[in-house]
């Protein structure tokens, strides 16, 4: 899928990603969730949620059907989906992106800053990534259901 058409920044598609997977698994196992009932969870427009649920089928995650009776539900238990896999599921890519002019090779910051902030973003991604690796969509669901009840 093209980001460029995308009607909200990628990281706004892997917080609503994980919204979505956590509404599906606390719903009834086979219970179909229809995108309006999704989007007026996130408070978003159905269609943005519809284009999320084609992400998240494909990746896998999430089964639909079309009709009268149709829907959503997770395809595969919620232990079994790591934010990691949601996260590049979506289309993350880097946490940051570099300027996209080269900087000046004469200038004293412009000639190193390029790789120095490479490595600094390769570092925190990595980072990140394997903090996305510990959680599941179960346990991140165990997490919010347990501040509800608070």
């Amino acid at each position: 899928m093209d980001k460029t058409c995308n009607l909200m920044s990628s990281n706004s598609r892997f917080a609503v990603a994980t919204h979505i997977l956590a509404l599906l698994a606390n719903s009834e196992p086979n219970e179909y969730v229809t995108s309006d009932f999704i989007a007026a969870s996130v408070n978003t427009s159905p269609v943005v949620i519809r284009r999320l649920l084609q992400t998240l089928t494909e990746g896998g995650f999430v089964f639909s059907k079309e009709g009268a009776q149709g829907g959503s539900v997770l395809a595969v238990p919620a232990e079994q989906i790591t934010l990691l896999a949601v996260y590049r599921t979506v289309g993350e890519n880097e946490l940051f992106t570099l300027h996209h002019n080269p900087p000046n090779p004469n200038c004293i910051v412009g000639r190193s800053i390029k790789g120095i902030l490479q490595d600094v973003g390769n570092t925190a991604q990595n980072a990140m990534e394997q903090e996305l690796a510990k959680v599941t969509i179960a346990q991140l669901l165990e997490r919010v259901l347990s501040r509800s009840s608070a």
